[in-house]
């Protein structure tokens, strides 16, 4: 979908830590397996891009535990690598999409992050599922 968006002047890059299943097959998209939160992959990504991306989409969120405190602060780490990449990967005036689970380390990251940017909001999805305490942070016009 999001190939389909930028057109095929643009250009797409997903990093994961786990393989997908088939290969893209999409011309303008690239998927490779990385630790998000490593400088290598960063500057991969920056490769891929050509520069610093339009938007930036987070899907990112850790592998549960079940272990409260533990789950949290594996969340806050992942969404201070990507509050930290905004700058590298980000071109000023650009939109980030984050994902965010319910909890205050979130909330404060999103809080920090929102004042980097013209705009910022969350907003939870109507296809998630019910109890769910994932939603997203979508934020405009960044501020470099």
């Amino acid at each position: 979908m999001a190939a389909a968006a930028v057109g095929a002047s643009g250009r797409v890059v997903g990093v994961d830590l786990a393989p997908i299943d088939t290969p893209l097959g999409i011309e303008n998209a690239i998927a490779f397996i990385g630790d998000f939160t490593q400088d290598a992959v960063l500057e991969r990504i920056l490769l891929e891009l050509g520069g610093p991306a339009d938007v930036l989409l987070s899907d990112a969120a850790p592998k549960l535990s079940g272990v409260r405190a533990t789950d949290r602060a594996r969340e806050e780490a992942l969404l201070e690598a990507v509050e930290a990449s905004v700058p590298r990967l980000l071109r000023s005036g650009g939109t980030l999409v984050a994902k965010l689970l319910d909890c205050p380390e979130a909330e404060a990251i999103a809080a920090r992050l929102g004042k980097r940017f013209g705009s910022a909001r969350t907003a939870r999805l109507r296809a998630t599922r019910q109890g769910s305490a994932e939603r997203y942070l979508l934020a405009r016009d960044f501020r470099g």
